[in-house]
């Protein structure tokens, strides 16, 4: 059944209107379809996502756990949790065949090993023609980024929250370019989790006994795309910024009209679509100054994140953010390995 993309919404009128354009931040199939409705282009997902879209969608894949158990003997829980999410976002591209790509990550346990990375990489790009491999922005994922990018593959960087990594990603990408002659039909997207630096803030703030103004952390993660953006423009990088990690609407309105992705869950969707909120572009409106000023004196890892020279290569790992949300995205990962263990291997005390 064909999938409209004329449903008149604030989201459709987004991608219409300006050049601002958003993906579902989900590879569950029911809100990819609502999302293609609105005008999406395309849809990622991390393990955080797989698992909670199995949670929701367990009935459409309890049997097929099995199947996948069956048919590989020999195979590891791991194994087992590998060829279910490839399973899905396969599924989940086809959707976006002839639209959009489909972002698949690779396993956050292997943030510090570059080859692993591009091994993994790899396999992903060749399960459907339109997939996209999602690499973290530490110091390997940067250099499997460049090699990514060298063979032919079409990468999104994540796990990535500052300027400085958001730079480092787009010169890795020039760098394969380079050395593959040309970019073909390849699209990179650097993502920057917004919401996620935000909420580091916060908590880094918390730790440090900081009081900062109620809302003013909520600009920091907006602060740091419109930083990005222009950065981006006068080198010439031919990635695109994409915003993620969504926790208010100045994450969508605020971003309104620059060239870049929005990629957006399903929940805050329907929120946006249910709203309002006049959409205009104000990309090109500056962050209030206030917000700007209070951040800075007050927030020294956002000084860090919002410099272009904050940070080096070096130290993206240890930054809080990179730390806490890699911690998140294995342990979710760890959840879903642990799912197909209660299959393959049920509690005989329950």
């Amino acid at each position: 059944m064909a999938i409209r993309a004329d449903v008149k919404s604030p989201l459709h009128e987004t991608v219409t209107t300006t050049a601002t354009d958003y993906w579902n931040d989900s590879c569950s199939l029911e809100e990819l379809r609502y999302a293609i409705e609105h005008g999406a282009t395309g849809a990622t997902s991390n393990p955080t996502i797989v698992g909670e879209v199995l949670q929701k969608e367990l009935p459409l894949w309890r049997d097929r756990i099995g199947e996948l158990i069956a048919a590989n003997a020999e195979a590891t829980e791991d194994e087992i949790a590998w060829l279910l999410i490839e399973e899905m976002a396969v599924k989940a591209s086809e959707l976006l065949i002839g639209k959009g790509r489909l972002s698949i990550q690779t396993n956050p346990k292997l943030y510090r090993d570059a080859g692993r990375l591009v091994e993994q990489g790899l396999r992903f790009a060749s399960l459907a023609p339109n997939m996209q491999v999602k690499v973290p922005a530490t110091q390997a994922g940067i250099a499997a980024i460049e090699e990514l990018t060298a063979q032919g593959v079409t990468v999104n960087a994540t796990v990535c929250f500052t300027v400085p990594q958001a730079l480092a990603v787009g010169a890795a990408v020039e760098r394969g370019f380079e050395r593959r002659g040309g970019s073909d039909d390849m699209t990179p997207v650097c993502t920057i989790m917004v919401g996620r630096l935000d909420d580091w803030l916060e908590i880094a703030a918390a730790k440090a006994g900081t009081l900062l103004t109620p809302g003013v952390v909520n600009w920091a993660g907006i602060a740091c795309v419109k930083r990005a953006y222009p950065i981006y423009q006068e080198r010439g990088y031919r990635t695109r910024l994409l915003a993620a990690a969504y926790r208010n609407h100045l994450h969508w309105s605020e971003l309104i009209g620059g060239d870049i992705v929005l990629t957006i869950p399903y929940k805050w969707q329907r929120l946006f679509n249910a709203s309002e909120i006049e959409v205009k572009p104000r990309f090109a409106d500056p962050v209030p100054a206030q917000a700007l000023e209070e951040l800075t004196a007050k927030a020294p890892d956002f000084v860090r994140a919002y410099d272009p020279d904050g940070m080096t290569v070096a130290e993206f790992d240890d930054y809080g953010a990179t730390r806490r949300t890699l911690r998140g995205f294995i342990a979710s990962y760890q959840d879903l390995v642990a799912t197909i263990r209660d299959y393959m291997l049920p509690d005989p005390d329950r």
